[in-house]
């Protein structure tokens, strides 16, 4: 049982329906966006395993020479890479506290997809229960947002840098959730965080 009055992922003050939640429910809402999304995205990856191609993987039976493969794709979708092997970490870490089962036969893909199902189907009794539900939270949608940028070519968000009323500067995006001042110890909910003011230019180099 969460001791706080506020969601651990967004610092947001639980409403009295939320009270004792580790997440609030617009916290876990998004959680289960994520991992509804990566089952679909980590089967998109191999469209784009070959250099300079994003239709497709390359044809068998061409005349010409097969594209080089892009070895982090590779890396993503093996057991060990960076999707799968968090995300069946969750699921035993779940297991162990009585949530969800862990299943590891087929291939990449099934395990993925079901690992992402399992941790949907406990996500609620994890939000309200589980005192590492913000952790988890974090590498879902860090697994997401991977995928998603893979998939659509979409390049990192730029980070703006702002400062803090102690002075120090603190660097942004605007999808950050939050922030904790490395000085002072100030916390930053995602919209308050947005609030502060710009850091000048040689505070921000």
């Amino acid at each position: 049982m969460n001791d706080l009055d506020t969601c651990l992922r967004c610092r947001r003050e639980l409403r009295d329906h939320e009270a004792g939640r580790y997440l609030c429910n617009h916290c876990e809402d998004r959680v289960a966006v994520h991992l509804g999304a990566i089952p679909g995205l980590f089967v998109q990856l191999d469209q784009h395993l070959a250099r300079g191609s994003s239709s497709g993987p390359t044809v068998s039976g061409s005349k010409t020479a097969p594209a080089p493969l892009r070895i982090g794709i590779l890396d993503m979708q093996t057991e060990r890479g960076p999707i799968l092997a968090p995300l069946e970490t969750w699921v035993r870490d779940w297991e162990e506290a009585g949530y969800a089962e862990v299943n590891e036969a087929g291939t990449a893909t099934d395990r993925v997809t079901h690992a992402c199902r399992t941790l949907r189907f406990n996500l609620s009794r994890a939000a309200a229960q589980h005192p590492a539900i913000d952790e988890a939270a974090d590498e879902i949608a860090s697994i997401w947002r991977m995928l998603s940028r893979t998939v659509t070519g979409e390049t990192a968000p730029r980070r703006i840098a702002v400062t803090c009323p102690c002075e120090q500067t603190l660097r942004i995006t605007l999808d950050t959730r939050g922030e904790t001042c490395p000085r002072c110890g100030a916390e930053y909910g995602h919209s308050e965080v947005l609030r502060l003011p710009l850091a000048d230019r040689r505070a921000a180099a």
